[in-house]
């Protein structure tokens, strides 16, 4: 009996590494938002807070420092400076025996007292809700801003930190040496309506299922296909015990 010749052949391993490095950026971002969707449907965002000002004085103490960490400060924090006025009338000494297991502390500690007063003085008690007076805060750069205005003020925003940037870059997203790149090229490839609860699906997914080091990119449920060429050859290599001389 002769093969019918129309029916379709899965394709083989070859077939399948062709396809798998020859994937664009935008068919990429398309399957990573559809399994990240799947898989974090809702985004809580990590960082406790209340009100506008207190997510904003959380996500400064987040630089350096985990958001487990600033979870465990800030109610003693918050405690004594819930708002502009309170917080503003401590000593940087006060601020800083609340935060002093945080990196960086001394110097979060100066910015929150006077970003607190500047937020008093200049903008009635009330965060401003735009990125060009958000960066001009002590001690608030545009990832500090970016989360400000998504969370806070739903604007959409893509928030880079180290953690997206590395992602990025595992998945084949973006080439960039800089967040600040990469926050250009996540934002062509994903839909601006989806560019807040990404932010934060692609955070977990990281700390979940995908660290920064031994990591099985083969059986990841992103890396397994998405990984470039490139990035499984230089972790692989990274892998490999190095021999004693």
């Amino acid at each position: 009996m002769c093969p019918n010749r129309n029916k379709p052949q899965a394709p083989d391993s070859f077939t399948f590494f062709v396809y798998k490095w020859a994937m664009t950026r935008a068919e990429k971002a398309v399957r990573i938002h559809r399994i990240l969707d799947e898989l974090y449907p809702t985004t809580p965002i990590p960082l406790e807070h209340s009100d506008p000002f207190t997510l904003l004085v959380a996500v400064l103490l987040s630089a350096q420092t985990t958001d487990a960490r600033v979870n465990i400060v800030t109610p003693g924090l918050f405690s004594k400076g819930p708002t502009p006025l309170a917080m503003a009338n401590l000593t940087e000494g006060e601020i800083l025996a609340e935060i002093k297991t945080c990196g960086l502390a001394p110097r979060k500690s100066k910015a929150i007292k006077e970003l607190a007063s500047i937020v008093l003085d200049e903008h009635d008690g009330q965060v401003p809700a735009s990125f060009e007076a958000l960066e001009r805060l002590p001690g608030v750069g545009h990832k500090t801003a970016s989360v400000v205005m998504a969370q806070a003020f739903g604007v959409p925003a893509f928030p880079v930190d180290t953690h997206i940037h590395r992602l990025a870059s595992r998945w084949g997203l973006s080439r960039a040496r800089t967040v600040e790149v990469t926050e250009r090229d996540l934002k062509a490839l994903f839909p601006r309506e989806a560019w807040n609860r990404l932010h934060l699906q692609i955070i977990f997914f990281g700390r979940e299922h995908c660290p920064a080091l031994r990591h099985d990119l083969q059986n990841c449920q992103i890396c397994g296909w998405a990984a470039t060429k490139k990035r499984v050859q230089e972790e692989a290599h990274a892998a490999r015990p190095k021999r004693r001389s």
